[in-house]
């Protein structure tokens, strides 16, 4: 292909990723990939950085395709490290390519987008997932795959399903990827999709600003950036279910394990004392959420999404929620703790 055909499509992919990136009912904060596949070369969205950002700041990074994948088929612990098999000379930003890009390696397809749609997510985190999901998706080519770390177990988990080609993924307790041959096809697809998963949330009372500004006075936290994230503790059904664990990995990773919520004398002072850390957020039933005042942009971000999925979710569906070696397996992981640091440097920058 003509190298200013796949600039082009490059061009196009960044554009796209920016419009997803700035979606928050597709993606938040620093989740959510996207990548396009050229002669070898697998240019793909840096661990760490945001979609939204795609338009205005260089956060593709080209890896080779063919020793990854042997990698991957030959169970390598090097499939983790896929900075080992990028580009150098044409990664211009320096950055590791994202934590997913042994998934993306694997789809068949030129371009591929990864979404955290929280209509998607909702389905996603049921153990009836796909009894929910296929009459919606009739007639698409679809797959579900069974909850496995992001990375080279999810890599491994999605080989399973290539030899049906499949466009469609419903990653379970994670998200949306579809992949296609252009990236308006890719577009076409995501909108397709997203269409058919639409649930229309629960409407929520508003937060308590008053009861908040006196629950947060004299510590060290404040209210979330978006008032929207008020209504997981609002909401007495969303607040129930956020109360049975974390649903998904981008949760544990910014949010820790579960959602701390308050008991209905406790100020921020009082929950930071019981556990003795400051957990990120705080909710309170009936009142709303504060933030610790150190978190980072996708800690916010993580909350607003916790309200958006629980509100699609009915009270009565069967959850899956993850497991306690599951959260062991997201925080001990070197990847994420290098996507933690990027979100920390980000802050003190923003600071």
């Amino acid at each position: 292909m003509p190298a200013v055909d796949w600039q082009a499509e490059l061009a196009a992919l960044r554009t796209l990723s920016a419009d997803i990136g700035n979606d928050p009912l597709l993606t938040q904060g620093a989740g959510g990939n996207t990548s396009l596949k050229v002669d070898g070369t697998l240019w793909i969205k840096a661990s760490g950085t945001w979609l939204a950002h795609a338009a205005e700041r260089d956060i593709m990074v080209p890896v080779e395709m063919a020793p990854l994948i042997a990698a991957v088929e030959a169970v390598d612990p090097a499939a983790e490290q896929a900075q080992q098999f990028v580009v150098s000379e044409l990664n211009g930003s320096g950055l590791r390519p994202s934590i997913e890009t042994t998934v993306h390696a694997l789809m068949p397809h030129r371009v591929v987008l990864h979404v955290h749609c929280v209509d998607t997510i909702a389905f996603a985190v049921r153990s009836d997932c796909v009894e929910q999901v296929a009459p919606r998706l009739a007639g698409l080519n679809w797959a579900y795959v069974p909850y496995a770390r992001p990375g080279l177990p999810l890599a491994l988990a999605i080989a399973e399903n290539s030899g049906n080609r499949p466009d469609v993924l419903i990653l379970a307790n994670h998200g949306l990827v579809v992949g296609a041959e252009t990236v308006e096809q890719a577009r076409a697809l995501l909108d397709d999709v997203k269409a058919r998963l639409h649930i229309a949330p629960r409407a929520a009372p508003g937060p308590d600003m008053d009861r908040l500004a006196r629950l947060m006075a004299g510590s060290d936290y404040r209210l979330p950036f978006s008032e929207a994230a008020h209504s997981v503790a609002t909401d007495p059904q969303s607040m129930a279910l956020a109360a049975q664990g974390s649903l998904y990995p981008d949760h544990v990773i910014f949010l820790g394990a579960g959602s701390v919520i308050a008991g209905d004398d406790e100020n921020a002072a009082a929950v930071v004392a019981r556990p003795g850390t400051a957990p990120v957020a705080i909710l309170w039933p009936g009142i709303g959420v504060l933030m610790r005042g150190d978190a980072v942009p996708g800690a916010d971000a993580m909350v607003r999404c916790l309200a958006d999925v629980t509100a699609r979710i009915p009270a009565d569906a069967p959850v899956r929620v993850l497991t306690e070696e599951e959260h062991r397996q997201l925080t001990d992981w070197d990847a994420e703790k290098y996507r933690q640091e990027l979100a920390r440097k980000a802050q003190k920058k923003i600071a």
